[in-house]
């Protein structure tokens, strides 16, 4: 018996959905890529405030193995699919330090998440693009002048603007956000290595598998029996952490990078909004101008990468 008329039902697939596909097409690459960086944002800004709800009993070590335990179950068609093939590396060192720096960036995260206003947690992880300017000069030998150098300084003066480190309050949560941050950076020179050498579904299943045995030890050790409700929520940050990863790499497919990176700052408003009507974190003054130092020093690094690409691709062309 089909109780949706056969019209209603193939409406979607072979109507709306065309149709919507190609005006979105019509779209401006550039634009196109800001909408989707919009959707990753509020992606993640809504990621974290159910971090910051269910990371209040469950420990944070949990939440992070039952998500990860989610996204195994998620790329597992594509283990199958690939068979023995997604596993063959001759890297697997990287993918190990990969994975523990992974755990360190996601355990420091997401706690500072839990135990510290939306707003700041989010102006802080920002200089991760500071920390990658410093690490690729390290390990990739790239050069950088002295304008790079100056707002790579000015960026982290913003930092000591919002964890004011001369009030004699220690704030362990700010710093394991700036912790948070470096091995985020530091991932993401790792992850240059990798992805020049292999398939981006040995990358997937190297990080899923690793992060997953990585957690599993102090998972166990902190267990806390969640309730239905707990765990639905966890699988949801899953869902949303998948969301925002297949909108930023949408973004990049179709827009220019220095677009999509400007863009991401409106995470901050996201943030900012959701403190302040969910949990009533109204940001302090320390907080907007520490932030809005952080934010322009990036704009800044992320505006003088895409103009050095540019001035590389000119002389290339000629």
């Amino acid at each position: 018996m089909q109780f949706v008329p056969e019209r209603i039902s193939t409406y979607w697939l072979e109507d709306l959905l065309p149709e919507f596909s190609g005006r979105w097409n019509t779209i401006p690459g550039n634009i196109r890529g800001a909408i989707l960086v919009l959707f990753a944002t509020l992606s993640g800004s809504i990621m974290g405030a159910l971090i910051k709800v269910v990371g209040q009993r469950v420990p944070v070590f949990e939440i992070l193995f039952i998500r990860q335990l989610f996204a195994l179950i998620m790329i597992a068609p594509i283990i199958i699919k690939s068979g023995s093939s997604a596993f063959k590396t001759s890297v697997w060192k990287l993918y190990l330090l990969r994975g523990a720096f992974s755990f360190v960036a996601m355990s420091a995260g997401f706690t500072a998440v839990v135990y510290m206003p939306l707003a700041e947690v989010t102006a802080i992880g920002f200089v991760r693009t500071l920390f990658t300017t410093l690490l690729a000069i390290v390990f990739l030998r790239e050069v950088v002048g002295i304008r790079r150098w100056s707002v790579t300084i000015i960026g982290f003066i913003g930092v000591l603007v919002i964890i004011r480190p001369d009030t004699g309050e220690f704030n362990i949560y700010a710093v394991l956000a700036v912790i948070s941050a470096f091995f985020v950076a530091a991932i993401m020179i790792i992850l240059r290595k990798v992805s020049q050498i292999d398939k981006p579904s040995t990358i997937m299943v190297y990080q899923s598998l690793l992060v997953t045995l990585f957690m599993a030890g102090p998972a166990w050790w902190y267990w806390t029996a969640p309730t239905l409700s707990e765990v639905l929520i966890i699988i949801l940050i899953a869902l949303l952490l998948s969301a925002m990863q297949w909108f930023y790499i949408q973004a990049y497919r179709v827009a220019e990078a220095v677009t999509v990176a400007q863009v991401e700052y409106v995470r901050l408003l996201f943030a900012t909004g959701i403190g302040i009507l969910f949990f009533s974190e109204i940001p302090t003054l320390w907080t907007l101008l520490g932030a809005s130092i952080i934010v322009a020093s990036t704009f800044y690094t992320v505006h003088r990468s895409a103009v050095r690409k540019k001035e590389r691709e000119a002389i290339g062309d000629r």
